[in-house]
């Protein structure tokens, strides 16, 4: 399964609050074998969201859209999610009713556009907040507030499934450079995944679906590089 994620606001594009969401995804994903082939950030703006999310749709197996929910100017996020697809707003009975049972708050009660989700949508009840999230085709609309989206991924997460990848990572204290035949050599010798990150040592990633081959792999590339004292 190939999934995208989308993340809404421009305090994300200017450096005042970190995506932590998207990071957080991005983990929670690959434990359950799922792929994460784009991460992209996307301002306050109706037509990026839908430019993007549009792509992505066709692209990828599902789209994870968190934020810009609520009720102030720049939440925007479901009218681009609604452009994307060409469907209007409306007011969602099953979110409203949730609301009302779960929450205590009749229509009067909440902001205008709460409980407005794209024709057709199911909701994602909010347990930890107000604004509903959505799904719709294959794009899932969540919220920012990071307790939120998580908490409401977890209810979704089953349906986000992939080939569990099993990972070992083994540290040389060598150049980078000075590997690069060792990892040519492993990649040849065994049907794994390499990644190599240098720092103070250099960090080698070996993954399969396979552990055994894992860690057959680790202990073939440990014996043939200078550990870290």
């Amino acid at each position: 399964m190939d999934v995208a994620v989308v993340t809404v606001g421009d305090e994300l594009l200017a450096g005042r609050t970190t995506n932590t969401n998207a990071a957080w995804l991005g983990e929670r994903l690959a434990d359950r074998g799922v792929r994460v082939e784009r991460v992209t950030t996307v301002p306050d703006r109706v037509g990026d969201i839908a430019r993007v999310v549009n792509e992505y749709r066709a692209e990828y197996d599902a789209v994870i859209v968190t934020g810009g929910l609520g009720p102030t100017h720049d939440d925007v996020t479901m009218d681009g999610v609604a452009a994307a697809i060409g469907r209007p707003l409306e007011p969602h009975d099953d979110a409203l009713a949730w609301l009302a049972e779960n929450g205590g708050y009749s229509r009067e009660d909440l902001t205008d556009g709460t409980g407005m989700l794209p024709a057709g949508s199911r909701a994602l009840h909010n347990t930890e907040g107000v604004a509903p999230g959505a799904v719709l085709e294959n794009i899932y609309v969540l919220p920012g507030v990071p307790r939120e989206m998580k908490t409401m991924f977890d209810a979704i997460a089953p349906e986000f499934d992939g080939v569990e990848t099993h990972r070992a990572v083994v540290v040389a204290d060598e150049p980078e450079s000075a590997l690069l035949d060792r990892l040519a050599d492993l990649r040849s010798e065994f049907d794994v995944s390499v990644g190599s990150y240098p720092g103070e040592s250099v960090r080698v990633t070996i993954e399969s679906p396979d552990p055994e081959i894992v860690t057959a792999a680790a202990e073939w590339l440990e014996r043939r590089v200078e550990s870290p004292a």
